[in-house]
């Protein structure tokens, strides 16, 4: 069978590719731009076009008539590529359709881990205690990480560990043996125009899953009660100090990994699976170290930002913060929740709002307006990705900061094209 994966660059659908591929279906696929997933990809053996996405389906069900088109969530319905699948008679879905069926044909069972923050370091967590008690698995994390492929398959495996995000409603898609909720705040309001209908749809996903691990207060913030299928973690609060992790977040998602992973593999013992977690080596993008004193995280949401911030602190005594705010849509929803997340910060060089999944109806609010909603709004002031943000940075870390970069637009990719300017001059 031959599964053509559009937006193969994602860091949804890059580690689906090659877990097709490791389970024996010939797969390629297309993104616009090369990327260090796709850059992987090819890696693996994948074939990857870049650039005009009608002319490399084409080229590619040339070569090997296409089954199976698996397209990100946000490739649009008129998109060319989805015209063409559909003049040709190709299977189209979503990721979870691909995931369900590899699921069900090699008899694995699905452990997802889904929630508002923290989902991609708790489903490395999981996958990383798998790799240190040598118990085969296959994952699908939503980033690179340094002791495994973000994507892979073990035939050997009775688990498969997957990253259920909940936008776009993905989570619902799938009925989990084992489910992790690591955080509940209200997100993704082009999803969910409500948060009574953020919350009825975790309700859902907890009513589909066997068994899942929650801490009380995302239970009650859903109107759940513990039962024989919700296990609160709880108990384990008072263990937080065995965690030797950086970050009350990161401790807090290790024990729920811990947990999770005790209850599959009960003959251990709770306390070797903390030794193995303190090794946790962190993944991509997650207060990522990328040169002395300068980190990438990709907290873009009020509640992560006080997360990473307060890890920062617990580093270093002067914090300074560079945030790309992510979705106008999203703007308009959390902007009253700014007031106190930049607290350890000392100072915040605040960037323009990554454009991404627009309503055009909406005014776009400039940074001068967001900084407004601070407390203290002197520590924060406009900035923009160029020459006289990159002598900033310089300047704070010869100053003696930690320069915390953070948002899921594009500030990454420019903090690492920049990288040589900002520590070699």
């Amino acid at each position: 069978m031959h599964i053509y994966f559009a937006g193969i660059g994602g860091v949804g659908v890059g580690p689906l590719a090659a877990i097709a591929k490791e389970a024996g279906y010939h797969v390629s696929g297309y993104d616009l731009v090369s990327s260090p997933m796709t850059e992987k990809m090819e890696e693996k053996g994948v074939h990857v076009a870049i650039g005009d996405g009608l002319a490399a389906i084409t080229a590619a069900h040339k070569a090997s008539p296409i089954d199976w088109l698996v397209a990100t969530a946000a490739l649009p319905k008129d998109d060319p590529i989805m015209a063409f699948a559909r003049d040709h008679h190709i299977r189209i879905s979503k990721r979870d359709e691909l995931i369900n069926q590899l699921v069900k044909d090699k008899r694995q069972n699905l452990v997802a881990i889904s929630g508002t923050h923290g989902k991609t370091t708790t489903t490395a967590m999981l996958a990383w205690l798998f790799q240190q008690f040598d118990i085969p698995e296959s994952h699908s994390i939503g980033t690179i990480v340094s002791f495994a492929p973000s994507g892979t398959f073990s035939d050997e495996g009775r688990y498969f560990i997957y990253e259920a995000d909940e936008y776009d409603r993905n989570m619902l898609h799938f009925k989990p043996a084992l489910s992790i909720i690591t955080s509940l705040d209200y997100d993704h309001p082009d999803t969910y125009p409500t948060r009574d209908d953020y919350k009825k749809a975790f309700r859902t996903f907890v009513r589909q899953s066997k068994l899942v691990f929650m801490w009380q207060k995302d239970a009650d913030y859903i109107g759940l009660k513990a039962d024989k299928k919700i296990m609160i973690a709880d108990d384990l609060l008072s263990q937080e100090e065995l965690i030797k992790l950086p970050g009350h977040h990161n401790r807090m998602n290790a024990l729920l990994a811990c947990a999770a992973f005790n209850h599959i593999s009960p003959e251990l013992k709770f306390e070797h699976i903390v030794m193995a977690m303190n090794q946790f080596p962190g993944t991509s993008r997650r207060f990522e170290r990328l040169a002395e004193g300068l980190y990438s995280d990709y907290a873009h949401h009020p509640i992560e930002i006080a997360a990473t911030l307060q890890m920062a602190r617990e580093l270093s005594r002067k914090v300074v913060a560079i945030y790309q705010p992510h979705q106008n849509i999203r703007q308009h929803e959390i902007a009253d929740q700014y007031q106190d997340c930049f607290k350890d910060a000392s100072r915040v060089y605040w960037l323009p709002t990554y454009l991404s999944r627009e309503d055009p109806q909406l005014p776009v609010l400039p940074p001068t307006e967001l900084i407004k909603k601070l407390s203290n709004p002197r520590i924060a002031g406009p900035a923009d990705l160029n020459d006289a943000l990159i002598k900033a940075i310089r300047r704070e870390l010869n100053h003696g900061a930690l320069v915390l970069a953070m948002g899921a637009g594009d500030i990454d990719k420019w903090l690492r094209q920049h990288l040589s300017d900002i520590v070699d001059s």
